[in-house]
């Protein structure tokens, strides 16, 4: 099984979509977890958090190892994941479609960013209020770079647009674990 994700954004002026520009804040892993949180994990960050895919290819495992059957190749570098375990050298990550399988810990980057998901594209507005003018719309299936959240918005940037979309048209940003985890 293949995975990919489709990244583009649709400007108001209905240009085709654009690529991927940026992956957001390389620091943003953990910054907001508690120090007593970080003691317990081997990486030293909470878990679960929001990490990206660093690469174009990271191989999907079905345990925390080499030796464990590939399940998929992921073809989507900077596709949102959330880690929801950790070993010292592997990450197992919960993915948008629900998918929970190991990769490598250095297959992951500490950027974060959103993937759309609502059945339309998502509108990329200039304040995180509805009412505000849109910037631009964010296709389905869309990523973009994730800056922060505020409340129901999170302010994205895609493709040289910069605005609030709202948090329940992307996924990456809620805070709870997203895919039901059992154990390997």
């Amino acid at each position: 099984m293949r995975r990919t994700a489709i990244c583009g954004l649709a400007p108001i002026l209905g240009a085709v979509g654009v690529a991927l520009a940026g992956c957001g804040d390389h620091g943003g892993e953990g910054k907001d977890c508690p120090a007593a949180e970080k003691a317990r994990t081997p990486s030293g960050f909470c878990v679960p958090r929001y990490v990206s895919l660093k690469r174009d290819d990271v191989y999907a495992r079905k345990g925390p190892g080499k030796d464990y059957d590939t399940l998929f190749v992921y073809h989507a570098k900077g596709l949102p994941v959330q880690i929801v375990q950790e070993t010292t050298d592997w990450r197992r990550i919960c993915d948008s479609d629900g998918q929970v399988v190991w990769v490598h810990r250095q297959m992951v980057d500490g950027r974060r960013t959103v993937i759309a998901t609502s059945a339309q594209p998502a509108p990329i507005r200039h304040a995180p209020k509805a009412d505000s003018a849109p910037a631009g719309f964010l296709n389905v299936k869309a990523l973009a770079s994730l800056e922060h959240c505020k409340g129901d918005w999170c302010k994205v940037s895609v493709g040289g647009v910069s605005g609030w979309v709202a948090k329940t048209d992307v996924w990456g940003a809620a805070e709870p674990v997203q895919c039901k985890v059992t154990t390997p």
